[in-house]
């Protein structure tokens, strides 16, 4: 059981374990999540790492959408902030890319939701390794996240 599975479960919120065959060749993990697990690919969300070089931010966004570093910007009061380097992410976090949960992190980050969440009656993160994805309901992990729903994502 992942860290990520024990917060949820400690904090008695429901969430459901879908765990899949990781192929090493995947070019995305949140697609190969959506299509082996059969899933709309607007349920299945992706954890990215982004900071300012002082702070890291997570943000939390549908496998199929790019992240506005501006808009992220915004919501957490930074000027700029650009992607996380791959090893930082997984030096904070605990979770190796590809794997890694919102929940259940080394260290407790800002964490931003997607508002495209909210509509949503259940989405799909990552359990916190590559090939185990969890269901829970946007609120409960913004709750449990002590997150925030925002617009995150790139229009362009």
């Amino acid at each position: 059981m992942t860290p990520a599975c024990k917060i949820l479960k400690s904090n008695k919120i429901e969430f459901s374990i879908h765990e899949y065959e990781h192929n090493a060749n995947a070019k995305s993990f949140g697609l190969e999540a959506a299509e082996k697990l059969n899933l709309e690919v607007k349920e299945v969300f992706k954890t990215l790492l982004v900071t300012d070089d002082k702070n890291y931010y997570v943000a939390v966004l549908p496998v199929a959408h790019q992240l506005s570093l501006k808009k992220i910007a915004t919501v957490v009061g930074a000027k700029k902030l650009h992607m996380a380097d791959p090893k930082d992410a997984e030096r904070l976090t605990g979770y190796l890319v590809g794997g890694i949960s919102p929940v259940g992190q080394k260290k407790r980050l800002k964490t931003v939701v997607d508002a495209s969440a909210e509509t949503l009656t259940k989405i799909y993160v990552s359990g916190g390794k590559r090939g185990l994805d969890i269901g829970v309901k946007p609120q409960d992990l913004v709750k449990v996240l002590g997150a925030q729903f925002a617009d995150v994502l790139d229009q362009d």
